[in-house]
């Protein structure tokens, strides 16, 4: 594979960034203002830009994406357990633990990946009080389904929406549906700022208590009402996410390019299989995965190696699952028997490189890799 040195390595993903001399002023306006973090201008403009944008009532920035989902548990009193998902990304449970929460794991769906809302009736119990699913690769979950069962027993539904940034199902946001929902603007994401996060809620008196709990639970000068974490988005962070929303549909045109590429040139390989989309009217492309099946010439475990020694970082997301690492294998529900489709999905999937300046060259590298067995 001579070829793997012809060009400089493609990793799975690479943040969209606009030019430099475009971010200055925005810099220039900080620097005058002096002021830097506490709800300042750019994020006050931020929030409503993206309300707008998204088509959401209610939106509150945060540092980074884990301390809005920690924050999400304890604007509605999360407590006792809660039911995820194991296939995910560790940050989806890891906020609960943080929270004395259990989580409680059930399987995912062999078509969509997302949280089987027919596993979910079984795992509940007298300590449940919560559904944290996730919108796996931004494919959206059985919403309709997840929040009847929730109405039934008294459940709150709190979306892992980190892969989700714009994306609509029956003509509005994904974001829309749950209690709440959860955003990651993490360099890796569709859309960025640098670190962030957000939190999507459907009131004012919501969004007040979560913007009390990420701000040490201050009213005023002398008054904290809530034991509050500190999970604000700098004014640094706010200026660059306006700017990158200026150019957010363009991306998405390209990674949508990128996505059909990919499909076209896979399609009728012996055992790859490309993951469908779920009914979304408006997708994000965040990610594409492949599942390499039993009847492809190679394991996927060889083919991710063969891609990495031509160049190609490509990422098995997400295995091994949540569950099998060592601070959950030992909860009940994270029995690989309990499991068998999350196993069999961690075991199978290669997520390829998809980002806005990925080429076509570049494509048909990766997929002269993967067809030419």
């Amino acid at each position: 594979m001579s070829a793997a040195h012809e060009i400089p390595p493609i990793y799975v993903t690479q943040p969209y960034l606009p030019p430099l001399a475009e971010f200055m002023p925005y810099l220039e306006q900080i620097w005058e203002n002096k002021w830097l973090t506490n709800g300042g201008p750019f994020h006050q403009q931020l929030e409503q830009a993206l309300c707008d944008y998204l088509g959401v009532k209610h939106i509150a920035l945060f540092s980074n994406g884990t301390l809005a989902l920690m924050t999400a548990m304890q604007a509605l009193r999360i407590t006792g357990e809660v039911i995820t998902t194991p296939y995910s990304f560790v940050a989806t449970s890891h906020s609960l633990l943080w929270n004395g929460i259990q989580p409680v794991f059930v399987d995912i769906d062999p078509v969509t990946l997302n949280m089987d809302p027919a596993k979910i009736e079984a795992a509940i119990t007298p300590q449940t009080t919560a559904i944290m699913p996730v919108h796996c690769y931004g494919h959206p979950c059985d919403v309709a389904r997840i929040q009847k069962i929730a109405d039934n027993y008294g459940l709150k539904v709190i979306y892992d929406a980190a892969h989700a940034f714009g994306v609509q199902t029956d003509g509005v946001s994904v974001l829309n549906h749950g209690d709440l929902s959860v955003l990651s603007f993490h360099a890796t994401k569709v859309f960025n700022t640098f670190e962030g996060g957000a939190i999507i809620c459907h009131d004012a008196k919501t969004k007040q208590r979560i913007d009390n709990l990420k701000n040490f639970g201050i009213v005023d000068e002398v008054t904290v009402v809530a034991p509050g974490i500190n999970g604000k988005m700098s004014e640094i962070n706010a200026a660059f996410g306006l700017l990158q929303l200026k150019g957010i549909d363009a991306a998405l045109q390209q990674r949508q390019a990128v996505d059909a590429r990919y499909r076209a040139g896979l399609a009728g390989v012996r055992g790859i299989h490309c993951l469908p989309d779920t009914g979304e009217q408006v997708a994000n492309y965040a990610y594409f995965p492949i599942l390499v099946r039993p009847d492809y010439p190679l394991s996927r475990d060889a083919l991710f190696q063969k891609l990495r020694d031509c160049g190609v970082f490509a990422r098995r997301y997400f295995y091994p699952l949540i569950s099998d690492f060592p601070m959950y294998r030992g909860l009940p529900s994270a029995a690989q028997s309990n499991l068998p489709v999350a196993g069999k999905a961690a075991s199978e999937v290669i997520c390829l490189p998809i980002y806005p300046t990925l080429s076509g060259e570049q494509v048909d590298f990766i997929l002269n890799i993967i067809v030419g067995q």
